[in-house]
């Protein structure tokens, strides 16, 4: 079991060496020059230059991208262009909303999805199946943002039940905390609640068909415990494969879901560095982004053993 987390904790080295590879080459790949870009139309081309050299574009790629590296692996993510504030600063002052945001969205589709999936599998052909898989279709179908509008517009405006924007730390409690985040959470989850189902519901049809199954009827097993300690158990391993692969899908989404929400987060952060061809924060979030899915991956795979013990890569 050691030798197998210590070979899959080795394995990330080389995929983040290549995520940040790119996420360095961006500054270089972006359309125009970045420096005359930042610099605006009224800059001089002293100001240009001046920019350029802050950016370290007057240096060769490699010996840019490894001083970057270094500073990286100790801590340092650069300075931000237009604030002059560290990037590491920056982000410490904004990964709480984040964090917060996808950490309940995940719990939220867990709960829900996972007896979501099972409940169809189990009445397939009936009209809890078909409402589960119209459900998964329209959650595929509709834009986060869409969701997020017509929540705030009806839970919000209308019936005045939640706050329309803006986060509260959880340090000030947790039903404010909780308050301003149930609204982004339920948008947020709307895709990853419908793509957990659907794969629930047909890894459970899969297995629901297994003899073992029919044996456990047989002998008279409840109807719960076929479904949640027989089947589920064994289902378990592409249910969870796809909770690791939905992360992306809450990293992605919690860039609108803020936006839309106006929560001080992560997301509002990347689009106004966007915005401001600020790179050094752009570079600084996306790493970020990047570490993280990497490393839930990472436990998603050391998880896979929970459930199956002869996976051993």
């Amino acid at each position: 079991m050691l030798a197998y987390v210590v070979r899959r904790i080795l394995a990330t080295i080389p995929v983040m060496a290549v995520v940040a590879l790119f996420v360095f080459s961006l500054l270089y790949i972006a359309p125009g020059d970045p420096a005359a870009v930042i610099a605006g139309d009224q800059a001089t081309p002293e100001d240009v230059e001046r920019i350029r050299a802050s950016l370290g574009l007057d240096r060769p790629f490699l010996v840019r991208f490894g001083e970057w590296v270094i500073r990286i692996l100790q801590g340092d993510l650069g300075v931000s262009i237009f604030t002059n504030l560290p990037v590491t600063t920056m982000i410490a002052q904004r990964i709480e909303p984040t964090l917060s945001l996808m950490v309940l969205t995940l719990i939220l589709a867990v709960v829900v999805a996972i007896p979501m999936g099972v409940l169809a599998a189990w009445k397939q052909g009936t009209w809890i199946d078909r409402g589960v898989m119209a459900f998964a279709v329209l959650g595929f179908s509709v834009p986060v943002f869409v969701v997020g509008y017509l929540l705030a517009y009806v839970f919000a405006l209308e019936l005045e039940w939640l706050p329309v924007q803006g986060y509260t730390s959880f340090s000030a409690g947790f039903w404010p905390w909780l308050e301003n985040l149930i609204l982004p959470a339920v948008a947020l989850g709307s895709v990853y609640i419908a793509l957990i189902a659907r794969i629930t519901r047909a890894t459970m049809l899969e297995v629901l068909s297994q003899d073992y199954i029919r044996t456990a009827r047989a002998k008279g097993a409840s109807q719960g415990s076929i479904l949640f300690l027989h089947a589920l158990k064994n289902a378990a391993v592409p249910i969870v494969t796809v909770i690791g692969i939905g992360i992306a899908l809450l990293i992605g989404g919690a860039v609108v879901t803020e936006s839309v929400f106006a929560i001080p987060g992560l997301g509002r952060l990347t689009v106004d560095a966007i915005l401001r061809r600020d790179y050094p924060v752009i570079q600084g979030v996306v790493l970020l982004f990047s570490f993280i899915y990497v490393l839930v991956n990472l436990a998603i795979d050391l998880v896979y053993t929970l459930f199956d013990p002869r996976i051993r890569y």
